[in-house]
């Protein structure tokens, strides 16, 4: 039986290495809701913008029908309501893009025998993995301050009531690292005995709700207190203390729900459909065809 299983797996060739490149989209809570062939985004005064895939893959091929996969890509994602089919989203006009570097381990299953060394074949295959993402999100610092003039002085000279000093927003960006689970259906055209064609639908559901900047968590928002008019203590700033304290935290609960944008239970996926080339080497030593 050992004999039987050695001699079907050393019929594959064992390495491939290879390249596609496609189009990803993602779904989220701005833009375009289709799975795979959103429109290609056209912004006003510029350039036509496409949202793509470009990676690299290895194939390390167990036997004719089994392989474990290892990516390595870049997707860049365009989004605009403005080509959603909702109308409200249409209406509501928001924009963006993103661009996100992953890394998949994946296992694939052939139909046919394809990565046997073979003059020709054609396979259908499936695939399912888990992936890693580096994604850009959007952070946010919200500062307290009493009122101030110009110069910086604080008006009145100084605090009365809560309603002596504001809160302002500012917005940059940063990166995070979230997980997918990539899966998929595709077709692999083996030929000339070491080179393939291939063609695939991957759907890649992810951890993360902040691809499209709809939200912005607890932990990505920096909160600063002003420091030059302390409690009686002299250890804080008296906006840190009541009355002050809950009018502050109040805005701050404002401003992450007006930030909300669509479903926040609801998780963000990028989808590509996409093409590809591929080279097999390294069959064993000892292999010869009957």
């Amino acid at each position: 039986m050992i004999v039987i299983l050695l001699s079907f797996m050393m019929k594959a060739q064992r390495h491939e290495i290879g390249y596609q490149f496609g189009m990803s989209n993602l779904i989220g809570d701005i833009g375009n809701t289709s799975y795979v062939l959103q429109h290609p985004i056209y912004h006003k005064f510029e350039k036509r913008r496409l949202s793509w895939y470009a990676g690299i893959l290895y194939r390390m091929n167990f036997n004719p029908y089994q392989t474990l996969r290892f990516n390595i890509g870049v997707s860049h994602v365009e989004f605009d309501d403005s080509y959603a089919k909702e109308n409200y989203r249409r209406f509501r006009k928001l924009l963006g893009s993103n661009t996100i570097y992953e890394s998949d381990v994946i296992f694939e299953y052939n139909l046919f025998p394809v990565n046997d060394e073979q003059k020709s074949l054609l396979s259908p295959y499936i695939f399912g993995g888990i992936g890693g993402m580096i994604t850009n999100i959007m952070q946010a610092t919200i500062n307290h301050d009493f009122n101030r003039d110009i110069n910086g002085n604080i008006i009145n000279g100084g605090p009365t009531s809560p309603a002596d000093f504001v809160t302002n927003e500012t917005y940059y960006g940063t990166q995070q690292i979230t997980m997918s689970i990539p899966f998929g259906v595709g077709l692999k055209y083996k030929f000339n005995y070491n080179w393939a064609l291939f063609g695939e639908f991957m759907f890649r559901p992810t951890f993360s709700d902040a691809l499209d900047y709809s939200t912005i968590s607890d932990k990505n928002i920096k909160v600063i207190y002003n420091k030059d008019i302390l409690d009686p203590s002299g250890k804080k700033s008296l906006l840190q203390t009541d009355p002050y304290l809950n009018v502050a935290k109040q805005r701050e609960a404002d401003f992450i729900k007006n930030r909300e944008v669509g479903n926040i239970n609801s998780k963000d996926w990028i989808n590509s459909i996409t093409i590809g080339i591929s080279y097999s080497f390294g069959r064993p030593p000892c292999y010869c065809e009957q």
